[in-house]
């Protein structure tokens, strides 16, 4: 089983993801992307879809027209993990490319 981020890997977490945030009640880590319009949006859930598996970890997401929330948590360990962390920095990496 992962274990769960320590307060030191926790504290980093500002610097290392400065988009995300923690989410609220849980202790999981949240962003919202925001999109040019619905077929932006679905293009970038496929592209994290396909980052996911390659990770064998999955988000838990919505998507609303141009906007795509993301929160991530490793559930069998009960919370936040490196994995988190990890795939938090690729999903932002694939905005990066783009640019």
């Amino acid at each position: 089983m992962t274990a769960r981020l320590d307060l030191a890997a926790r504290a980093a977490l500002g610097t290392i993801l400065p988009e995300w945030r923690m989410a609220s009640g849980r202790d999981a880590i949240q962003r919202s992307y925001g999109f040019a319009d619905f077929s932006e949006a679905w293009g970038f859930m496929s592209r994290v879809a396909l980052l996911a598996e390659q990770h064998g970890h999955h988000p838990e997401w919505s998507n609303v027209w141009n906007r795509v929330d993301i929160t991530l948590a490793t559930h069998d360990a009960g919370g936040l993990t490196e994995r988190d962390v990890k795939l938090a920095q690729a999903i932002d990496a694939l905005l990066s490319a783009r640019t």
